[in-house]
């Protein structure tokens, strides 16, 4: 602790003493009138003016030159002159200049803030202002500090945020884009414009173009499939290769009559659903048993079409969450469909049917044997026998996993007791499939149809199978039952 030279005054630090010189002594000590020169008591000044300013002495003689005028008082500028002026500081400003510790009994008055021991009622206010000017201070500059702290981090989330939301949107577009619902058009716009760059590219003739362009705008109006990406008659080519081949299958199951389809010109990189219709609804259009419920489909429809198809669906109520995805409308869009979608479809037109969900993998490194065996059992239930090539009743599967979709046709047990899937893949084209048509003996154009377990590990398959006819009451239970959509899952 350290005390005032002048006042007594205890301080605890150097700085607190130079604020308290400045402010207690510096600024209220006694100046010379002559030359405002301070002094810490009145006879410190008196002695400063004698030896400074010796012309005032003695009085009378040189005090008494009219440029300088009377001395006034330092505290209160009361002029006066020599002991007068000594006499006026005593009576009137006395309490000022008494020294500290003059006696025992002097009073002292403690500080609120700091309990520092002042020796009168005015430098222990001017002690307080001086706590309460630095209180002030250091609240203004703290809330000034945390203003600023609190500004700078509403920019910075308000910057994160929009930062967040233009990546949220474009992500948000390049799902619309992948998905087909982004507004570029659909299956017309697609076809026209790819027709119009095998031209640029010289693959094409004019005249074939505009053949192709009147060709497509028939087929639109008609809403019927060209035919131009179909091939027939591979399940028939199968069952004869099968009764001749006896290397490594045991025994096989076909599914009916199938027609395959492959992507178009018009609809590549997002119609594998739509071609995967084509070929399940190919099959039904051959089995007398679906006649009443494709009664007004004589032909494979068309890719609209098939979109017109499953928005009415949708009108009558089926998988309405489903429909909010895709804002209620597919027509003129590229989206993608999957088994929810194929499955609305089949039950409005009283297609009994169901989805078997393989959420998870079943057997080993990804794999889904209970897929396998699933197939198995649908293909082999009603058709048992001792005959290695069984041409059942059963039509195909639509096969769904991420990105992709695919038709089972059947499958094979080896020897060895493995089961093998056979596939028609939209993604195929005729110039592939007509190969199986010339089926070799050794049959290497099998490798296109044929998946083993171990060919098959996404994370997820889904299938929809067709089992039967539906009554209208059926119907409409299916209809209601698909507000909230559920399938069967395995395991």
């Amino acid at each position: 602790m350290l005390v005032c030279d002048i006042c007594g005054q205890v301080l605890p630090s150097e700085a607190a003493v130079r604020r308290h010189l400045r402010r207690t002594h510096l600024e209220r000590l006694p100046r010379c009138p002559l030359c405002g020169a301070a002094a810490p008591g009145y006879d410190e000044l008196q002695r400063h003016i004698e030896a400074a300013h010796p012309e005032l002495e003695p009085p009378g003689a040189r005090c008494a030159e009219p440029s300088l005028g009377p001395p006034e008082c330092p505290f209160c500028g009361e002029a006066a002159a020599g002991r007068e002026l000594e006499g006026h500081v005593r009576a009137r400003h006395g309490h000022l200049l008494v020294p500290p510790g003059t006696g025992d009994g002097e009073q002292l008055y403690e500080c609120p803030i700091c309990s520092l021991a002042c020796t009168n009622v005015q430098i222990l206010q001017e002690h307080v202002d001086l706590h309460l000017e630095e209180h002030s201070f250091s609240e203004g500059g703290n809330l000034r500090d945390l203003e600023l702290a609190q500004q700078l981090q509403t920019e910075e989330d308000k910057q994160q945020r929009s930062e967040e939301e233009r990546q949220e949107r474009e992500e948000f577009k390049k799902l619309q884009k992948q998905y087909g619902l982004d507004n570029s058009g659909g299956y017309k716009q697609q076809l026209i414009k790819n027709v119009e760059r095998e031209v640029d590219r010289g693959r094409m003739q004019p005249f074939e173009y505009h053949k192709r362009k009147a060709d497509m705008m028939e087929s639109l109006a008609f809403g019927i499939d060209d035919g131009k990406t179909k091939t027939s008659g591979v399940i028939e080519a199968l069952c004869k290769y099968y009764q001749n081949e006896n290397k490594d299958v045991r025994r096989v199951w076909l599914s009916t009559s199938v027609d395959h389809f492959h992507s178009s010109l018009g609809d590549k990189g997002w119609g594998c659903g739509y071609r995967n219709f084509q070929m399940l609804l190919s099959s039904l259009l051959q089995n007398s048993s679906y006649d009443d419920c494709l009664k007004g489909i004589m032909l494979t429809p068309s890719i609209p079409k098939i979109q017109s198809m499953i928005e009415d669906a949708w009108k009558e109520g089926f998988d309405p969450h489903g429909a909010s995805h895709f804002n209620n409308r597919l027509r003129g869009t590229k989206a993608w469909i999957g088994a929810c979608e194929i499955y609305s479809l089949l039950t409005s037109l009283r297609i009994k049917c169901q989805i078997i969900d393989f959420h998870k993998p079943t057997g080993p490194v990804g794999t889904h044997p209970r897929l396998f065996e699933w197939i198995l059992c649908y293909y082999s239930t009603d058709n048992e026998g001792s005959a290695k090539v069984v041409c059942t009743s059963r039509p195909p599967i639509y096969l769904q996993h991420q990105g992709h979709s695919r038709t089972v046709v059947g499958i094979e047990e080896r020897k060895n007791r493995t089961l093998c899937l056979l596939l028609f893949d939209p993604g195929c084209p005729s110039q592939e499939m007509q190969k199986l048509l010339k089926q070799s003996s050794d049959g290497t154009s099998l490798k296109l149809l044929r998946k083993l377990v171990g060919s098959l590990k996404e994370k997820q398959y889904q299938i929809v199978a067709v089992d039967g006819v539906l009554t209208l009451e059926e119907k409409a239970a299916r209809c209601r039952a698909s507000r909230v959509f559920t399938s069967e899952k395995i395991p």
